[in-house]
C-alpha cells in the first residue's frame, strides 16, 4: 500500500505560519509581503471529490496501483487540499523536484500546490522563509500531511518523496532488496551534489551575473563544468542511465543531475556533441513528457 496519504484535518503550512505570526502580535504585513512576492499553482491527479472521500478517519492512499493518468484530470480547486507544496523556482535544484513530482504524479497521481520564489527579490532570505529553510534557498518542500513537515535541500526532498510516495520502485532501488545498486544511486546523486552543481554554478555565475570580467574565473569553472561532463561520458559509455544494472534504470541519480546538464548553454558549454554518451542521455531524458513539464514549473 502506498504510504503517501493526504490527511483531511492538516492545515495549510502557509496559513499556519500566518496565524502563529498574527497570534503572537507580529504585523498583518507579512500577509501583505508573502503575497505579493509568490505566485500560486496547483496541480495534480486528485480533485476534491477525491480527497472528501476520505471521511473522518484522516488519511486516504494515493493510487496504489501505479495507473497513469492524465496530468490535466481531476484537477483540485482547493490549492490547501493537495498533500504537498513546493517553493520552488527556474533554476536547476528547483527543477529537479517539480520533474521528481511529475513523474509520480503520472505514476502514481501525487498531487502537489506549487508556489512560485523570485530569489531575485531576496523573499527566500525573509523571516517566513527561513523558519523552513535557514540556509534561505529553493526548493522547500512542505508535507501537509504531517502536519507541515518541512523538507528542504534537494537531494534530501528527493529521497524523502521516494521514501513517501514511490511504493513500487520506479525511480529509484529498494536498499533491501537492492542494495548495490541503491547505493550507486547515491554515490551519483552526492556526486551532483559535491561536484556538477557548485562548479557549474560557479561557472553560471562568472559567466553571466559577476559585477566585473574575471577571466581566470570563467576559465578554471568553465573547464571543471566540462571536465564534469567527461565523468558523465566516462559512465554512460554504453549505457542508458547512471544507476542500475545493465544499461541501467532511470532514477533519481539521472533526475538529480539533468536539470544542470539541460542548462549546459547558460553555463557555456555550446554543445555536447563531444560527449555522446552524456548527449544521448540527455536527449533520452528530455524526451519525457514529465521531464517537459517539471521544466516548466514554475509557469
Amino acid at each position: 500500500m502506498a504510504t503517501c496519504l493526504r490527511s483531511t484535518t492538516g492545515r495549510a503550512f502557509v496559513t499556519h505560519q500566518l496565524r502563529r505570526s498574527l497570534v503572537s502580535g507580529a504585523s498583518s504585513s507579512l500577509l501583505a509581503k508573502y503575497s505579493a512576492t509568490a505566485t500560486t499553482r496547483s496541480t495534480g491527479a486528485f480533485g476534491q471529490r477525491q480527497l472528501q472521500q476520505a471521511g473522518d478517519q484522516g488519511s486516504r492512499p494515493f493510487n496504489t496501483k501505479g495507473a497513469r493518468t492524465s496530468p490535466s484530470s481531476h484537477t483540485s480547486t482547493d490549492a490547501t487540499d493537495l498533500p504537498f507544496l513546493l517553493y520552488t523556482g527556474r533554476t536547476p535544484n528547483g527543477r529537479k523536484t517539480s520533474i521528481y513530482l511529475e513523474e509520480l504524479k503520472a505514476a502514481y497521481g501525487v498531487a502537489y500546490h506549487v508556489q512560485a520564489i523570485d530569489i531575485s527579490t531576496g523573499v527566500q532570505k525573509e523571516p517566513w522563509f527561513l523558519e523552513m529553510n535557514p540556509n534561505g534557498r529553493i526548493p522547500v518542500l512542505v508535507d501537509r500531511v504531517r502536519q507541515g513537515f518541512v523538507v528542504f535541500e534537494t537531494a534530501a526532498i528527493l529521497l524523502y518523496l521516494a521514501q513517501r510516495c514511490d511504493t513500487r520502485f520506479k525511480f529509484w532501488f529498494d536498499p533491501v532488496r537492492e542494495p548495490q545498486e541503491y547505493s550507486v544511486m547515491l554515490q551519483w546523486i552526492f556526486w551532483a551534489h559535491g561536484g556538477l552543481g557548485p562548479m557549474q554554478g560557479q561557472s553560471n555565475h562568472f559567466q553571466r551575473f559577476a559585477p566585473e570580467d574575471i577571466p581566470y574565473a570563467k576559465k578554471r569553472y568553465l573547464d571543471e563544468t566540462e571536465r564534469l561532463y567527461g565523468v558523465m561520458q566516462l559512465r554512460l559509455a554504453g549505457r542508458d542511465f547512471l544507476a542500475g544494472s545493465g544499461k541501467g534504470k532511470y532514477s533519481l541519480a539521472d533526475i538529480n543531475a539533468f536539470p544542470w546538464v539541460a542548462g549546459h548553454s547558460f553555463s557555456g558549454v555550446e554543445s555536447l556533441e563531444k560527449w555522446p554518451g552524456l548527449n544521448a542521455w540527455f536527449q533520452r531524458i528530455s524526451g519525457r513528457e514529465e521531464v517537459q513539464r517539471g521544466l516548466a514549473i514554475p509557469a
